[in-house]
């Protein structure tokens, strides 16, 4: 035999993990059900009471203070973007209004250019009065070098949740060239609760819980504005990453009596999608392009992510999403279409009613299977519509 016949040779394909996406599963029927009124979709999320489980993204064209007005009455929560135009400009609708009416080729110079005015300390405080004022709990996110700068600030304005956001999360950040954040030092000395993302593993998502996470954010690249997984080449698809995570936080659970929320946060368009990220583990839902979709958005139609506007590398995009309806149609209906688009929240509700599930704990021990043929068994009439 020849040295190379005596020879193993491991293939990093040998052990490629599979992963699924919401394509890839469906959610099997059990043996009981329920009425959809009976369903109780409540919970104290962070210290803030929700009636839905529903988070406005901190995007700029989803959330401002009318927005969070607006789904706080629905009974859900909204996220500020401390690092956006609500926090830089007097008169932020003028600069979102350019944002939504640039041309495709001239967007990103756009964007750049919008977002080169500093942060003004002032401007945070007084969103954080107008959504207090709009009848909302005031939550804002920033990413890990502004929330040093702007947490203690916002605990002092009356902020009542901060969420630590970044492109990939980790417990243990090096650099060379500055002092990274210490998030243990950092949730211990906000009064306030700090969540953190995003991630998509387990251990990652246990060493924040260890070090004081409120709330761990699941999802790197599944938005539908987010470019990351094209240009960057990461990201774990959201059935797999909600799972895991939900995983290290029963395990955390069990470990310290300390639950910690995840939140499922993007690639979610449909009330299907909703459940499936239940049943995965995820306790609340942030979603950004389907919500910019609402009349109440200050988008005008249009979203971009938080890291858009990078002046060298653009992680995210411009995308004409439109104007459906209402906030209250979107979420609660009535539905004028049959795409599952519109009544998100109505759609989870009889999910779970069909799946006998009351509580959105008990949503997420209902069984889950492999089934990508779900998407299309049965259907070629309607694709051929």
């Amino acid at each position: 035999m020849g040295a190379a016949q005596r020879r193993i040779f491991h293939s990093k394909v040998d052990t490629i993990r599979p992963t699924y996406g919401f394509e890839d599963v469906s959610l099997a029927p059990g043996t009981d059900t329920i009425e959809p009124s009976d369903v109780d979709l409540g919970q104290v999320f962070c210290g803030i009471d929700l009636a839905i489980p529903i988070l406005a993204s901190a995007m700029d064209a989803v959330v401002d203070a009318r927005m969070a007005g607006a789904l706080a009455r629905l009974g859900g929560l909204a996220i500020l973007n401390l690092e956006g135009v609500q926090a830089r400009y007097d008169e932020p609708d003028e600069v979102l209004a350019r944002i939504a009416g640039a041309a495709d080729d001239q967007v990103q110079t756009k964007l750049a250019e919008s977002y080169r005015q500093p942060i003004r300390e002032e401007l945070i405080a007084r969103r954080l009065d107008e959504i207090h004022a709009a009848g909302s709990r005031a939550a804002v996110a920033a990413t890990p070098g502004a929330a040093r700068r702007f947490g203690p600030f916002c605990a002092e304005h009356g902020a009542d949740l901060f969420l630590v956001q970044s492109q990939v999360s980790s417990a243990r950040h090096l650099a060379t060239e500055y002092d990274p954040l210490s998030l243990a030092d950092f949730t211990r000395y906000m009064p306030i609760p700090v969540a953190v993302g995003n991630t998509t593993n387990a251990e990652a998502a246990f060493a924040l819980m260890e070090q004081g996470a409120a709330a761990v954010f699941v999802g790197v690249g599944p938005g539908a504005a987010c470019t990351t997984r094209e240009v960057l080449g990461i990201g774990v698809p959201q059935v797999t990453a909600i799972s895991d995570v939900a995983a290290a936080r029963d395990a955390y659970h069990v470990e310290t009596g300390r639950y910690v929320p995840v939140v499922a946060d993007g690639g979610m368009r449909r009330g299907g999608e909703l459940a499936k990220a239940i049943a995965a583990g995820a306790d609340a839902l942030m979603i950004g392009s389907p919500l910019a979709r609402a009349e109440e958005a200050p988008g005008r139609g249009t979203n971009w992510g938080m890291a858009a506007p990078s002046p060298t590398l653009p992680r995210g995009t411009r995308i004409k999403v439109g104007t459906l309806g209402t906030l209250e149609r979107i979420l609660l209906g009535p539905a004028h279409v049959t795409d599952g688009s519109e009544n998100l929240v109505g759609a989870l509700r009889q999910s779970m009613a069909a799946l006998g599930a009351r509580t959105i704990r008990e949503m997420q021990r209902v069984e889950m299977v492999y089934a990508p043929s779900t998407q299309t068994e049965g259907k070629s009439w309607q694709r051929s519509r």
